[in-house]
């Protein structure tokens, strides 16, 4: 696996002389369809106004690795569009270590567990969250068994099937305000989480082995606002719920759940 790390702006890619470049037929395509025709219209006031353009943006991107355009798009609003479209086009195995979650990236159960998958999975240490998302998608983090800490930002409202499935080494999530629920077998068999606070959240609903074989589970905050709990949502979690509950009646475990929080 490469071993790309970030580095200032400045000192990742020199920013060629537009004026002299030898354009071909093939990067007239590029401008198909968007602001400038063809290279033919860059403005006449030379390529400082170029670089102020879209069409430069999505020129820039393309030569920028995806640990910088992380960094990137937190630079300015025009940026964002272009920089958050270059990175969802990055595969999840490309060499980076990260997972890029964005809008619609739910994945099927059986991708998610193909071989070539599984495989891109393992060095991934830190998940991306891209701006102005509702969902961490279905998959979207399972069998990621190297990841430690995740930080789910503001504004997701619902975390998807199988989500972070089997994530071994999760030791430390942080929820949002805005989350709502979490769907099936989400964190199921993440046997290295020990500590989980819902407390501040809006959770309504905890979907069906949500918490499933987390092992290790020793605490968990529950909201108000909790409404529903689905079958086997703690199923295996000994360390947890006492042997004297019965883990299968939902409302005494939320009820113990509460009592001692």
């Amino acid at each position: 696996m490469s071993n790309r790390t970030s580095e200032d702006l400045s000192n990742v890619i020199e920013i060629l002389d537009l004026n002299n470049l030898d354009v071909s037929d093939d990067e007239e395509e590029v401008f198909e369809g968007s602001e400038l025709d063809s290279v033919d219209e860059t403005p006449g006031g030379g390529g400082d106004d170029f670089m102020h353009t879209d069409d430069f943006r999505r020129l820039f991107v393309g030569f920028v690795m995806a640990d910088t355009l992380v960094t990137m798009r937190w630079l300015d609003k025009k940026w964002h569009k272009v920089v958050e479209k270059k990175l969802i086009e990055v595969k999840q195995d490309e060499p980076f270590g990260e997972i890029i979650v964005h809008r619609g990236n739910d994945i099927s159960y059986g991708e998610a567990h193909s071989g070539t998958r599984l495989e891109g999975m393992k060095p991934a240490t830190k998940v991306i969250f891209l701006l102005n998302i509702t969902k961490v998608g279905d998959c979207a983090c399972s069998c990621a068994s190297n990841l430690v800490v995740v930080e789910i930002p503001e504004g997701i409202t619902s975390i998807g099937i199988f989500s972070f499935y089997s994530c071994s080494s999760l030791k430390d999530i942080k929820f949002p305000k805005s989350l709502s629920s979490i769907g099936i077998q989400s964190f199921y068999q993440c046997s290295g989480l020990e500590q989980v606070d819902l407390l501040h959240t809006n959770v309504q609903y905890l979907d069906e082995g949500a918490f499933e074989d987390c092992t290790s589970l020793l605490e968990m905050r529950v909201p108000d606002s909790l409404q529903k709990v689905g079958d086997y949502a703690f199923y295996n979690c000994s360390k947890l719920v006492p042997s004297d509950i019965e883990i299968y009646d939902n409302e005494a475990v939320v009820t113990y759940l509460r009592s001692i929080q």
